[in-house]
């Protein structure tokens, strides 16, 4: 019972299982959740509990990789993809905190003025941490390639999510200096 529930996790409830591109897909379904926790208004009121779901779920889910990995043929088998959840959670976390009181804004349901500004910068985000994510640079690489346990698994996600997020910020800085 505890097994099939954690493989459920793991695979983000059978996402992982799609055959193509299901890290991806994944990403895109983080978007999607965290978007509509922003569009409804509800994002601030369970910000603190997001932070302590993340939480839970890294610690989660390194446990449940190590302990479940015999029921999947590789160490890092591309039906997990709780690592790509999480990843893409800090990359949309950061935008949230470097947008600042346009959330505020967007958070108020029937803010239609600027909603626009929240689907780009969603894309962008998701845009960054699937190319980190997929080309895997210095020490991403190092990490999938070394460390072949939970840890690494959702090591090298969050390592990706840290340069998506200066890559973001970078962007972001340049077209505020372009306004």
């Amino acid at each position: 019972m505890i097994d099939k529930f954690g493989k459920s996790i793991l695979t983000l409830f059978g996402i992982g299982y799609f055959k193509y591109a299901p890290g991806t897909l994944a990403s895109l379904v983080t978007c999607l959740i965290f978007y509509i926790l922003v569009r409804t208004g509800n994002f601030l009121s369970f910000y603190n509990y997001i932070i302590i779901f993340l939480i839970f779920i890294l610690i989660y889910s390194i446990i449940f990789i190590d302990k479940l990995s015999y029921k999947f043929k590789k160490k890092d088998p591309s039906e997990i993809v709780i690592d790509e959840f999480f990843g893409q959670s800090i990359v949309i976390l950061f935008a949230f905190f470097l947008g600042g009181n346009v959330y505020i804004i967007l958070s108020l349901p029937g803010s239609f003025l600027i909603h626009y500004i929240l689907e780009l910068e969603l894309l962008l985000a998701f845009i960054l941490f699937r190319i980190f994510d997929i080309l895997k640079p210095f020490p991403i690489n190092m990490i999938d390639k070394k460390i072949k346990n939970g840890l690494g698994v959702m090591l090298d996600d969050i390592v990706a999510a840290i340069y998506a997020s200066i890559t973001y910020a970078v962007i972001k800085k340049v077209i505020l200096l372009w306004l």
